[in-house]
């Protein structure tokens, strides 16, 4: 089960679990790290207490995470909770993360030491102006602040001869062992819910889970809202500016997530817009997911 932040992923997905004798197994590249609960909108511990919940807020801050390893960990929850005669629940926005599991990545030629030497030697500018010339879109397709990700979008462009592009969609084949379904509200509707979600989550105390945390690894860093807290604790901007930043931030990955989402799965979707009875919507979904494939 995937759909863009604030959609109602989480408390979906446990009502869901509860009814298939489920369990939850996340697939979120931010919520699998512990630390920032409140930051990475880790599912409240009430949706924690009903159902059994695997990959939340089980790998160290200052740690990373990839595809490869999210899968590793994914498929050992999976055998677990089917050795209990359980049904895996998967659930999370990562539509990366959920199709290296659901498809498998491809491995990837190794990158020259040489090649590699030399990115790793520049700046981030020069990294991103090197990736700009060798791939025009590649830049749009990552985080430009992260340097580790321009780094190696430079060398999987430059070592491969093609767009980043096609090497991400270098897949093994699709599994028939999946059954998905894509969670989505009407564009106003989920706008609402990810600014109130943005409130929320300032009221819970965010600013100082935060400070806290201090400094954390490179894939914690990238969540949303970590950079623009700092820069409130800072003093360089104020809460309003904060809040607002996040909120836009929150808002355009939601709709990479679901654009992604849509191209990369054939998921039948549910809009949780229009007012239907829980029920409703639960039989839906598991009338719809026993025909989907991923």
């Amino acid at each position: 089960m995937t759909g863009p932040t604030g959609a109602g992923k989480s408390a979906f997905a446990v009502a869901l679990a509860e009814k298939i004798q489920g369990e939850i197994v996340g697939a979120d590249a931010f919520q699998i790290y512990a630390g920032l609960p409140i930051l990475t909108a880790q599912p409240a511990p009430d949706l924690l207490a009903r159902v059994p919940h695997h990959l939340i807020g089980i790998l160290p801050p200052e740690s990373s995470c990839d595809a490869a390893r999210y899968a590793s960990l994914a498929k050992r929850a999976i055998r677990e909770i089917q050795s209990r005669a359980r049904t895996p629940v998967l659930t999370g926005g990562t539509g990366l993360y959920l199709k290296a599991l659901t498809h498998g990545l491809a491995e990837m030629q190794p990158v020259d030491a040489s090649l590699r030497k030399n990115i790793a030697e520049m700046s981030l500018p020069e990294a991103l102006a090197h990736l700009r010339d060798a791939d025009a879109d590649a830049p749009d397709q990552i985080d430009q602040m992260n340097p580790a990700r321009v780094r190696r979008a430079l060398e999987i462009v430059l070592s491969t001869g093609k767009p980043l592009s096609a090497s991400r969609t270098t897949w093994k084949s699709a599994s028939k062992d999946f059954a998905g379904i894509l969670l989505e509200r009407d564009r106003c509707d989920l706008r609402l819910m990810i600014a109130a979600n943005v409130d929320a989550m300032f009221a819970a105390g965010v600013v100082e889970e935060v400070r806290r945390a201090g400094d954390v690894g490179p894939g914690l860093s990238r969540a949303i809202g970590f950079r623009e807290i700092q820069e409130l604790i800072a003093g360089r901007i104020a809460q309003p500016e904060c809040r607002d930043r996040i909120v836009t931030a929150t808002r355009r990955y939601a709709k990479r997530q679901l654009t992604w989402c849509r191209h990369q799965f054939n998921f039948p979707t549910i809009n949780l817009t229009p007012k239907i009875t829980p029920d409703e919507l639960l039989e839906s979904a598991l009338r719809l997911m026993g025909g989907s494939d991923a």
